[in-house]
């Protein structure tokens, strides 16, 4: 079935109960270093900021302590132990603009590539200049058979979109900033060459057959990685393909269920994150020129909905239907990779992660998105909860402003169809903050 809703993934927050932690062998490299102060207390998950509208510094409290989600994952220790007045640093809002594309439709997806926002609604792709929100281009508007637009990523100077109807798009932008389609993948050539053999063909359900090289369900999410993008889907496959020639080099029955989420790593392993509550780790072994399995790892309770990985690929993020944002963390005493501890306060679904530098951003059914600030010894805070949002933050993107190295944008969309870009300072004060010190954001 082609048309599925997100929604049916998230319908079951209770099931059953994983019993072991998978973990996974990773060549040793250095530990983290923390870049922020931070201290540890007992079970407090206060944060620093507050979400907005806040009247008073009990609500923004409220807003940052929650426990919403501790039940679901009660093995799971919390890593939120921080006190607002022992922060080394402080957060404040620089401004938010809102874009709603029209017709109103839900944003289902957003990318930025330089000076340009992408913004997925529904079908379309329509393209920011992102200092003015000056509406450069819309693109793929005609082709309503495509379905929804689930990702956005570049590689080579190319566009590449994934799509609703099994397929992955790739354009080039003009001169003059518009964007031109160049061709679907698998292309032509690619079936061309496959469409004889009979050993290229699987079985994709009773008595129906395709090529090993197409997606039978919606795309759900693409990454790229030196010249490799890797493309999931709800079809419970992972593709790798070469971006000079755009040739599918390889197909794997990665997962049971519906794939949601994919990242990679810079060392070229590669996440899968699916409806089937699992989380699978690829990478190529020496010498080797496919992908395969090197670990499973368990412990979510619902679907996974998103990755992130940290900047050197030590810590991989992953959020679910279960309301928890679960921290793995590579151990080089031990060589593997391991759940270290969960992120709480959402009180929804995890529909969307993105991390920059040792900033965590997090997206969900609850309409807010968080802020997260990794510390010493690998507790985080709850820096903000930036609310505004009339119904879940499908979709999330950030970038560090080259202008400003405090300045952070966060880009989310809704299925309001509203996009917001919330502009935000992280910076170092001279001495922790004391309790009367939450900033109050009213966005």
């Amino acid at each position: 079935m082609k048309v599925r809703s997100w929604l049916n993934t998230c319908s079951t927050s209770i099931c059953a109960t994983t019993t072991h932690d998978s973990t996974i062998p990773f060549p040793k490299n250095p530990s983290h270093s923390p870049e922020h102060l931070v201290s540890d207390s007992s079970s407090d998950n206060r944060g620093s900021a507050t979400s907005s509208s806040a009247s008073s510094n009990d609500t923004s409290y409220s807003s940052l302590h929650s426990n919403l989600s501790l039940l679901t994952l009660p093995s799971v220790p919390s890593l939120q132990k921080l006190f607002p007045e022992t922060l080394g640093f402080s957060v404040s809002h620089i401004s938010v603009t809102s874009i709603k594309p029209r017709p109103k439709q839900p944003i289902t997806c957003v990318a930025v590539q330089g000076n340009l926002l992408y913004a997925a609604s529904v079908n379309e792709i329509n393209v920011y200049d992102r200092e003015t929100s000056t509406l450069l281009d819309v693109y793929n508007s005609q082709d309503s058979s495509s379905g929804s637009v689930k990702s956005v990523t570049f590689c080579n100077e190319k566009i590449f979109t994934a799509h609703q109807d099994c397929k992955i798009r790739v354009w080039q932008m003009t001169m003059n900033k518009k964007h031109k389609f160049l061709i679907a993948l698998p292309t032509f050539n690619d079936r061309l060459r496959r469409f004889i053999l009979p050993k290229n063909y699987v079985y994709v359900r009773r008595h129906v057959k395709r090529l090993w090289i197409e997606h039978t369900d919606a795309v759900t999410g693409l990454a790229v990685n030196k010249g490799l993008i890797y493309s999931v889907s709800w079809d419970k496959t992972l593709k790798i393909w070469r971006a000079s020639d755009v040739r599918c080099l390889q197909s794997i029955k990665a997962h049971d269920d519906a794939i949601n989420a994919v990242t990679a790593s810079a060392d070229g392993t590669v996440y899968t994150g699916s409806a089937d509550r699992r989380i699978r780790v690829w990478a190529k072994s020496s010498g080797e020129k496919c992908y395969a399995l090197v670990a499973t790892l368990e412990k979510h309770k619902s679907a996974v909905n998103a990755l992130a990985l940290n900047y050197d690929g030590s810590v991989l993020f992953s959020g679910a239907c279960d309301r928890s944002i679960l921290v793995w963390e590579r151990e080089d005493s031990a060589n593997y990779m391991a759940v270290t501890g969960a992120l709480r306060g959402h009180g929804k679904a995890i529909l969307s992660l993105i991390n920059v530098f040792d900033l965590l951003m997090s997206g969900s059914a609850d309409r807010t998105v968080r802020i997260w600030q990794r510390g010493v010894e690998g507790k985080y805070c709850c820096l903000a909860v930036l609310e505004g949002h009339q119904k879940p933050v499908k979709t999330l993107t950030a970038v560090k402003e080259d202008g400003n190295s405090d300045v952070v944008s966060v880009i989310s969309g809704s299925l309001d169809g509203e996009i917001r870009t919330w502009k935000m300072s992280v910076s170092r004060t001279s001495s922790p903050s004391s309790t009367t010190d939450v900033p109050e954001w009213n966005l």
